[in-house]
């Protein structure tokens, strides 16, 4: 197990530590509901340094990514982020990420922290014919995430930028709690707006004490890994290994907004095959008419009990008080106020398939 560079400033709070991807990360403080409602109404700070940063340079650069990557980086200007993914050659996602252009020829790709080794070899393996730059700085850079409401409110006195003039998936390079040249980019994962800071291991305790000193007046909370996961959800956001993975296309998992069929790339023949067929399954999300909680790898069920999909994310929304899920199920059921039912151990429990986010705001 790696450990992130704060590590012992997590354990100094209190936090919760378990392994996850390979790292000893923060999953709780207070408990997940209170951290969830603190993202929602206030600030609150995540540690997600575990995720992976690759620097792409030279000119080659832009090719190698729009190679490896299923949207179009063509569009991207200088300070604008994109999400993506990596399609494999057999119809699924090696990864997603996002993608940020720094500068003419350099970008910064953004990848899960499980996935580093494996995306590293990923890119590299298509690489021989580019023959960009690539440097894998994963160890060597932290990341927090800011969210909230008042986020950008409680953190502009660390800052000589405007934050509130970086609107979301852009992002800026300037000071930030005392230190120069630090990414700061609108790209979250809640859905309560705020921003994350890049920066160096030996400059994120300073830049975290100081984070936690300006939004005292906030009620600011450091956020654990399981409310990171109960936000993303109400969102309907995807988190890899669990909605999608190497078995799930893009446009199964209703990411068909982030393939680009303009250009060629790794598997767009079959996937743009695919899209003119149309998938035989797709991601829905539901929320359950009865209170239950839908996990993951529970069986979806139609009105004769016969087995049309698979739970990939559930939980009980802190928000909405509900249980809601995402899940793959045949096309036949994949229209909005559609009746499903969950098999939670022996029982059969009723759902509606719904249209996301769950969670409006």
């Amino acid at each position: 197990m790696k450990n992130i560079a704060l590590h012992k400033v997590h354990e100094k709070l209190g936090a919760k530590m378990v392994p996850f991807a390979g790292f000893n990360m923060p999953v709780s403080y207070k408990g997940i509901n209170i951290e969830h409602e603190t993202v929602r109404n206030g600030v609150g700070v995540f540690d997600v340094s575990h995720m992976g940063e690759f620097l792409v340079s030279g000119e080659n650069a832009l090719a190698l990514i729009q190679k490896v990557t299923s949207n179009d980086a063509s569009k991207l200007q200088i300070g604008d982020a994109q999400y993506s993914c990596f399609p494999n050659e057999e119809n699924g996602i090696v990864d997603d990420l996002i993608c940020y252009r720094i500068k003419e020829d350099q970008y910064l790709l953004v990848v899960n922290a499980g996935n580093i080794e494996k995306d590293w070899n990923w890119i590299s393996k298509y690489n021989k014919e580019f023959n960009a730059d690539l440097k894998d700085i994963s160890d060597d850079y932290s990341l927090l995430a800011i969210q909230g409401p008042k986020a950008v409110q409680a953190m502009q006195p660390l800052s000589t930028l405007d934050l509130d003039e970086i609107p979301f998936y852009k992002f800026k390079i300037g000071d930030f709690a005392g230190i120069e040249n630090v990414i700061i980019s609108a790209t979250g994962y809640t859905g309560s707006g705020g921003f994350e800071i890049y920066c160096k291991n030996s400059e994120v305790e300073q830049i975290w004490n100081k984070v936690l000193k300006a939004g005292s007046d906030y009620d600011i909370r450091p956020i654990g890994l399981a409310a990171r996961d109960t936000l993303r959800l109400e969102m309907g956001y995807c988190l890899y290994g669990n909605d999608i993975n190497e078995t799930t296309s893009p446009l199964e998992a209703g990411l068909g907004w982030i393939t680009k069929f303009t250009k060629d790339f790794v598997n767009h023949e079959n996937l743009a095959k695919q899209k003119a067929e149309k998938p035989s399954r797709k991601l829905v999300a539901f929320t359950m008419n009865e209170k239950a909680i839908p996990r993951q790898g529970y069986e979806i069920l139609d009105n004769n009990s016969n087995r049309i999909g698979t739970v990939t994310s559930g939980t009980m929304s802190p928000s909405l008080g509900i249980g809601i899920g995402l899940g793959y199920v045949s096309t036949l059921f994949t229209a909005k106020d559609t009746q499903i039912y969950i098999k939670i151990r022996k029982n059969v429990i009723p759902a509606t398939v719904v249209k996301l986010p769950f969670y409006k705001g």
